[in-house]
């Protein structure tokens, strides 16, 4: 068996946990292999020693590896999916930062959570995932997120327009700084900043949020993932911006957008004794009473 680890290659330490997890799995005879840009940063920056394989490509490690580590948090786990694309290669994300909804394994608890890994004491957490046509060779393939997928405007000028079509039937124009459309996955990220609803993992549904809309009666809404949604978008700057998560490109106004759902999942490690409602619990801090 083989696991790799993905970590950004930002400016960030992880000897101890990777040194950790190393000799855990050289002890259980799993080889691990790590993400060569941030190792070569690990050994440049931080005077990292150990010897550890490395790949370079999501070819390589699809070809390679059975589960995938990522530490850090929600945003590098969601870089995983450029790697593990529709391999459907299981990620576990430990969350190495603070608030972490995907990377859901606490630094402190590395050492269990690797055994369970191991132990198989978990269930695979399928997530629906956001794919876009049109647009696809401005993200080289990987034309899906697992978040969400988001209309901006250019700069910090004039809004946008959106006209924005379900199955072809006209829904509404946005008048706005931008629309969201998240999955349920994405639901606790960008969309829920923007006044959006939290919905559990395995809902079906697609929410539309708007970002900063000029008519304070446009709320956001939950359609099906079932249907495909398309945009016809008009600005003054005569270009705009599209995002999948993290990765965002500028296209020109006369481009027409069409979303729907993926036709795989991205696979969620989730282990033993873990909830999305304990999660929720934890990170957005409910029933804390903080009064003396």
């Amino acid at each position: 068996m083989t696991i790799a680890i993905y970590a950004r290659s930002a400016k960030s330490d992880h000897s101890v946990y990777l040194e950790h997890i190393h000799n855990f799995f050289s002890a259980e005879g799993v080889k691990v292999i790590i993400h060569e840009p941030y190792y070569k940063i690990l050994k440049a920056e931080f005077g990292f020693e150990l010897n550890m394989e490395t790949y370079a490509s999501s070819e390589e490690l699809v070809s390679k590896a059975y589960y995938v580590l990522s530490l850090g948090g929600d945003g590098t786990l969601l870089e995983t999916l450029t790697l593990v694309r529709t391999s459907g290669i299981p990620v576990l994300g430990v969350n190495t930062g603070r608030l972490g909804f995907l990377a859901s394994v606490n630094k402190n608890d590395l050492q269990k959570a690797l055994r369970q890994l191991l132990d198989e004491k978990f269930t695979l957490d399928k997530r629906e995932l956001i794919e876009i046509h049109g647009c696809k060779d401005k993200f080289e393939g990987v034309n899906y997120a697992l978040n969400e997928f988001s209309i901006h405007k250019q700069d910090s000028g004039s809004m946008i327009t959106i006209d924005t079509f379900i199955d072809n039937v006209f829904l509404n124009t946005y008048f706005a700084d931008g629309l969201i459309v998240a999955t349920p996955t994405g639901s606790t990220a960008y969309s829920l900043s923007c006044g959006g609803p939290i919905m559990m993992p395995d809902s079906d549904n697609f929410i539309l949020t708007p970002i900063a809309p000029h008519n304070l009666t446009v709320r956001p809404l939950v359609v099906s993932n079932n249907r495909e949604i398309s945009f016809r978008v008009s600005c003054r700057t005569g270009s705009f911006n599209i995002s999948l998560d993290s990765r965002h490109h500028l296209v020109s106004a006369e481009t027409e957008i069409r979303i729907k759902k993926a036709a795989f999942r991205f696979n969620l490690v989730n282990l033993e004794g873990q909830h999305f409602f304990s999660t929720l619990r934890n990170k957005l801090m409910w029933g804390l009473d903080k009064r003396q």
